[in-house]
Formats: C-alpha cells, sequence, structure tokens
C-alpha cells in the first residue's frame, strides 16, 4: 500500500508544507519503534585453536609481524627467483582478474553509498504544436527535480555494510591469489633447479659408467672379463641413459610453467633459466608466529571473516524490507511560451511530493527472503570454520614435512657421500682384477640413486620452506584495510 501526501503548489501556504514535512517526520517515529534491529557487529563463530605448534619440540621465538613475510622469497637470496615472483605478481592473468574483481567490488560499494544521499536532475524541453487551422503554439521548460528517500531502518545501510564486507573480501582475495601464485612461481623454480641439478648428476654417472664400460671391453678382450659383464655394462648405462630424455621433458615443462606464470609466452625463459645452478636454500632464523597470530595474517581467513559481515549486513537489509519506507520529492522549473520569456518574468512552479509505503500482503516473501539471508550468514560461518581449520592443517603439514625432510637430507647425503667412496674403491680394484663386475655394477647403481635421492629431497625441502612460507600468510600486503574499517572481532578465536 502506497499513501501519498499531495503536492504543494506555489499557492499553498507555507504552514501546509511544514504540516507535511512534520506528518513525515512523525510516521517515520512512530513505525521505527516497530523495527527489529539485529546487533552491531556479528560474532564470529567460536574455533578452538591451539595456543603452540604440536610439531615444534620448544616455544617458537618472538613472533614476527605479518608484514615480515611479505616478500619471503628474498630470503632465498637468489635473484632469478625475485625477479620471476615479482614478474608474476605483477602480469600473472589470474592476479588480473583478482584485481579487476576488486575494483568491481568497491565500485559497487560506491553505488550503495551514493543510495544514501537525495538524487538531484536537471532537464529541460521545447514543444512545438498546432491542431487543425489554430495558431502555431511554442512552449518552454526548464527545471530541476529531486527526490530522497530517508533510511529510517537502515536497510540502505545495511546495503553499504554488505557492500563494504564483499569489497574487503575481494581485497583478501586478492592477497589470497598473490599468496598462491608466489608459492607456486618459487615450488616450480625449486623444482626446476632440482631437476636440472639431477640431469647433471645423471650425466655425470653417465660418463663414469662409459669408462667402466671401455674397460669391461678392455678385459673381455684380453680374456680377463666375460661377455656377461660387457652387456649388465651396457644394460647399466643404457639405464642411465634413459633417464636423461625423462629429465629433459620434465625441465622443458617447468620452464613452461614458468613463463605462463609469470604472463609470458613459453619459451622465452629457456634461455635465461637454461643453465643449472644449485637449488636455492631459505635462511633457517624464521620465527614462527603463534597459531592465532597465523590466523590473523592468512589472507583467506581475513576473506571468510569479511564475508559473514557481508552475510550479517544482507540479513539486516532483508529484515529492514519487510517495514514503511518513505520519500520525498520536490520540483521546481519555469515555463513560458517563448524562449527568451523564459528567462524574465516567467512563472515559478513548486511542488513538493511525501510518500510511504507499507507491505500489507506478500505471501510470506519477505519473511522468506530474511530467512534466506539467514542461511547465507550460517553458510559463512561454516565456511570461516573451515578457512581456520585448513589454515591449521597447512602450517601443522608445512612443519611436519620441514622437519622430517631436513632430516632425511642428512642421511642421504651421508650415503651419497660414502656410495661415492664406494664407487671409487670398487672401480680401482676391479681395474686391478681384485674384485668383480658385479661389486662395480652394485656401488654405481647405489651412488646413481644416492645422489638422485639427496639432490631430489634436497629441492623438496626448499619447497618445504615455500609451503610453510604460503600456510604463515605470507606473501601479500593488505592495500586498504584500516581498523577503523574492520569489523571488530567478538571472540574470533578459543586456544584449547
Amino acid at each position: 500500500m502506497t499513501l501519498q501526501l499531495p503536492g504543494f503548489p506555489t499557492q499553498r501556504a507555507a504552514c501546509g508544507r511544514l504540516a507535511a514535512a512534520a506528518l513525515t517526520g512523525i510516521l517515520a517515529v512512530a513505525l521505527s519503534g516497530c523495527a527489529t534491529r539485529a546487533p552491531g557487529n556479528p560474532a564470529l563463530p567460536q574455533t578452538p585453536v591451539p595456543a603452540a605448534w604440536s610439531s615444534l619440540t620448544s616455544p617458537p621465538p618472538v613472533p614476527q609481524a605479518a608484514t615480515s613475510l611479505a616478500l619471503w622469497w628474498q630470503r632465498f637470496n637468489d635473484a632469478q627467483l625475485t625477479a620471476l615472483v615479482t614478474q608474476a605478481l605483477q602480469a600473472n592473468t589470474d592476479i588480473r582478474s583478482a584485481q579487476a574483481a576488486l575494483q568491481q567490488a568497491r565500485a559497487l560499494r560506491d553505488v550503495k553509498s551514493a543510495g544514501l544521499g537525495p538524487n538531484v536532475g536537471t532537464s529541460a524541453s521545447a514543444q512545438r504544436s498546432k491542431t487543425g487551422s489554430n495558431a502555431t503554439i511554442n512552449s518552454f521548460q526548464a527545471g530541476f527535480d529531486a527526490s530522497w528517500e530517508p533510511d529510517v531502518f537502515g536497510g540502505k545501510r545495511s546495503a553499504l555494510n554488505a557492500a563494504e564486507g564483499d569489497a574487503l573480501a575481494a581485497e583478501a582475495s586478492l592477497g589470497s591469489t598473490q599468496v598462491s601464485l608466489a608459492a607456486e612461481v618459487a615450488v616450480t623454480y625449486m623444482d626446476l633447479r632440482g631437476l636440472q641439478t639431477r640431469l647433471s648428476i645423471a650425466q655425470s654417472n653417465l660418463a663414469t659408467q662409459a669408462e667402466t664400460l671401455q674397460i669391461t671391453r678392455w678385459r673381455s678382450q684380453a680374456g680377463l672379463a666375460s661377455s656377461l659383464d660387457v652387456e649388465q655394462a651396457i644394460a647399466a648405462s643404457e639405464q642411465t641413459s634413459a633417464l636423461i630424455p625423462s629429465l629433459q621433458t620434465s625441465i622443458a615443462l617447468d620452464l613452461s610453467s614458468l613463463a605462463v606464470l609469470s604472463g609470458q609466452t613459453p619459451g622465452v625463459l629457456r634461455d635465461t633459466l637454461g643453465t643449472s645452478v644449485a637449488v636455492p636454500q631459505a635462511a633457517e632464523n624464521l620465527a614462527l608466529a603463534f597459531p592465532a597470530d597465523t590466523l590473523r595474517q592468512r589472507p583467506d581467513v581475513r576473506a571468510a571473516e569479511h564475508r559473514i559481515s557481508a552475510a550479517w549486513a544482507r540479513v539486516s537489509q532483508a529484515d529492514a524490507a519487510r517495514y514503511p519506507s518513505f520519500q520525498i520529492s520536490g520540483s521546481l522549473g519555469l515555463s513560458a511560451l517563448t524562449l527568451g520569456s523564459l528567462t524574465s518574468g516567467a512563472p515559478v512552479a513548486r511542488a513538493l511530493l511525501a510518500s510511504i509505503s507499507v507491505p500489507l500482503f506478500d505471501g510470506g516473501a519477505l519473511r522468506a527472503q530474511v530467512r534466506a539471508q539467514e542461511a547465507g550468514l550460517e553458510q559463512a560461518r561454516v565456511a570461516y570454520q573451515a578457512s581456520v581449520l585448513t589454515a591449521l592443517k597447512d602450517v601443522e603439514d608445512a612443519l611436519v614435512a620441514l622437519q622430517n625432510n631436513r632430516e632425511r637430507l642428512v642421511h642421504l647425503q651421508a650415503a651419497a657421500s660414502a656410495a661415492f667412496n664406494a664407487d671409487l674403491l670398487a672401480r680401482q680394484r676391479y681395474s686391478s682384477g681384485l674384485i668383480d663386475f658385479t661389486s662395480v655394477l652394485e656401488t654405481q647403481r647405489t651412488l646413481l640413486a644416492t645422489q638422485d635421492s639427496a639432490q631430489s629431497t634436497r629441492a623438496s625441502l626448499s619447497a618445504d620452506h615455500v609451503r610453510l612460507y604460503k600456510a604463515l600468510g605470507g606473501g601479500w600486503t593488505p592495500e586498504a584495510e584500516t581498523a577503523s574499517r574492520r569489523a571488530p572481532r567478538t571472540t574470533p578465536y578459543a586456544p584449547e
């Protein structure tokens, strides 16, 4: 139902306009008592968080600030890695898409903000008409129109809060994309350097096996070795040769992936990254933050938190739609038969209109809309809990992998050193005829396997550092989020 207060032309007394305005205010105040508004800020769901990481045998040192991990890739002291990550954060298509989504969310927020104020417009028209044999009549009009819908029950303000939450969530989502991209580039780079070193190891072992094969052939020709030894040496050499094309394929795939991740065409990095270098190792002086601090610097957890605020605001917006809405509009204009008289002495037409719209019967649609938004709020709360648990799991998994791979690398390095000495001794004794070829073959296989495993673990160890930095929320810096714009947290994390 819509109730309208009639317009007030210039001939009406000023008291009539004041009475209409007063009536509108009285209705707004009277009906505002019927509204049931939600509390000022939504409480985050209770999510148990441990006081310390279970994978650490000792308490962590003083926690670092979130910004200390914003450029974690510089900790590897590798200029090419830094250049790749920087290029990817600027040119990657996922980053550009997330930036466009953030701009869209901020523009939609500005649209909601503009809706809180009045709308003012201007218009002008010229008309020339003739009926039958009557004289031609000209008509010129110019004026201003204004309208305003008072936000009595907070529906528009809630819509603005929802848009603000969406904008902050989009900003955090951009940060999450940056974190994931930087980690993916770094992990691929570690894998590339590991593969290149493994290729060098395979080629070096192949050269050694080729020398052994030549010696075996000489001994066979001299009657000091059997043809079985020669065939076994050939088989070992060919097996090692078969590893090389596989490693070269994996290297080419990593180069293509790095090019695409950094917004370039495949193949452009072959000259830049084609030379084999050692896998960069991270510094061991990382000060782990406590679990609750880690959650606060994770962009995906922040995005989930902002989505709760946006969902709660939509509940308030849906609830406000159940109550009356008001609108005040007016116009001021000039009308004349000639263009010259429009600006000199033309009569002024004024009008004021106040209206109220009250929903009477909608079959329960408005209440159903409230329930729908409440269900959306519950989904956002559950998604927040899931993001917190995922964040805790990511850090714990990264710590376990880092610790175990570090220990594994120590043993593999010792094994590789012993295998190298054993291979050297075996080849010397075989050349002297002190041992058979089976011992040489076994030591060469062991040497290749241990060196390859050690190098693969070294690359995995660097990748574990990258995953830990990612799990801790490193690799992004909030652009515009401030304490005044963020909804205060109400018991966001409950330590166990």
